[in-house]
């Protein structure tokens, strides 16, 4: 796995910037991104780091994915948190496999400004195809990796939780 780390910040991610020449207009002002996040639920990181990026992708006139398997979005807790509603698209109840597929083809629509994910552990073919993708479609993709530490010392799995009002 790659690491990038950057001083004086406090958290760990997989940061790989990709450019490609022939992205269309709206698309050009970024270049590509996947990068995988890493929070704790009991920590406000997502509020304080990745709240303020989505709210300032959300100005585009692209679209801001949400693929949560399993999970259905508060349109509540959207708007509160400034997010734009009417661009928010998120697909829910498909299987982990099926969601790394919608990942991909998404972020190489170019429809979309960012594609949030959570996927399950990814092999470097997975990862390498979404770098592309993301390439192709000049999109952020953020790969979101829940810990748990409670359950991880008790030997249960983690859960998917960012905050309980994100989610109905």
């Amino acid at each position: 796995m790659r690491t990038q780390q950057h001083a004086n910040h406090h958290f760990s991610q997989l940061a790989l910037p990709v450019s490609h020449p022939q992205v269309n207009t709206s698309a050009s002002l970024n270049n590509g991104l996947i990068t995988e996040f890493v929070y704790s639920a009991s920590q406000p990181a997502f509020a304080q780091l990745l709240l303020p990026l989505l709210q300032h992708l959300g100005t585009q006139s692209r679209w801001l994915l949400w693929l949560t398997p399993q999970q259905k979005l508060s349109r509540v807790w959207l708007s509160q948190s400034g997010l734009p509603v009417d661009k928010m698209v998120q697909v829910n109840q498909i299987t982990a496999m099926s969601t790394i597929d919608a990942m991909e083809k998404a972020l190489q629509t170019g429809n979309y400004s960012v594609v949030l994910g959570w996927l399950p552990e990814l092999n470097d073919t997975e990862r390498e195809r979404l770098q592309i993708a993301a390439r192709q479609g000049g999109a952020y993709g953020f790969i979101m990796k829940p810990t748990n530490e409670q359950s991880s010392a008790n030997g249960h799995h983690s859960t998917v939780k960012i905050h309980s009002s994100v989610y109905h």
